[in-house]
């Protein structure tokens, strides 16, 4: 007959955003890089949505994560990483654009909606979209039949909204778009296609990230114990109690 025992709680941080983190579990990625990082402190889900926009994120994000018993989710911090596909031009590719303050407003109500699940908003680190290569991204376009659908200006103006809207909110912000071209470095390293992250893109936003979200899970202790702690003779004694 098995023991009682008490259940493991595996706390949790949520990646919530499109194609950018959806891909982030690949080999190298940044996801997959903080995962790596937490192994035996918390659970890193990844909640990427290839293609997805702010609009279609604020919708389905009720889905995700549950604001009935907010206790019982245990989420340690989320990451909210859309505007990539929002930025996309309106008269190329109206089926993903968003309206810059449309967008703006979508964020603030993923950022309320986490508050009712209980994800306050220093839990929260929002993320910019990247910067855009068009001369890279419009050969992948033109390979799919269509015109160049995405300006780096304009991402430009959807990742200043992202960080007007964390500030907003009360939350912390990765404002890639601004952390790349600084200091007119060769940003086009970070990039595979010219819009998604390359291995250097990874590791960049893994580093850059990891600083914002060191701090929020730096409590959380290492779940069970160490091997050579237990009890050989008595692991029950080890593995079985509560701290």
């Amino acid at each position: 007959m098995m023991s009682k025992f008490s259940t493991v709680i595996w706390p949790k941080v949520i990646l919530f955003g499109d194609s950018i983190t959806q891909f982030s579990f690949q080999a190298n990625g940044w996801g997959a890089e903080t995962a790596n990082k937490l192994a035996r402190k918390c659970d890193v889900v990844n909640r990427g949505l290839s293609g997805y926009n702010s609009r279609w994120a604020k919708i389905i994000l009720p889905r995700l994560i549950s604001s009935q018993n907010p206790a019982e989710n245990h989420i340690a911090a989320v990451t909210v990483f859309f505007g990539a596909n929002d930025a996309s031009l309106e008269d190329e590719n109206p089926q993903q654009h968003v309206p810059l303050q449309e967008y703006s407003e979508n964020l603030k109500d993923i950022s309320r909606f986490l508050t009712l699940a209980g994800v306050s908003a220093d839990k929260v680190i929002f993320i910019t979209p990247s910067p855009i290569h068009e001369p890279a991204w419009e050969k992948e376009c033109i390979l799919k039949g269509c015109p160049l659908n995405r300006h780096n200006s304009v991402v430009g103006q959807y990742a200043q909204a992202c960080v007007q809207a964390a500030a907003q909110c009360g939350s912390d912000v990765l404002d890639l778009w601004t952390l790349m071209q600084k200091d007119g470095q060769d940003y086009t390293v970070y990039l595979s296609d010219g819009l998604h992250l390359s291995e250097k893109g990874n590791q960049f936003v893994a580093q850059h990230l990891w600083s914002l979200l060191a701090g929020r899970v730096a409590h959380l202790p290492f779940i069970l114990p160490y091997w050579g702690d237990v009890d050989a003779k008595n692991p029950e004694s080890s593995l079985l109690c509560n701290s």
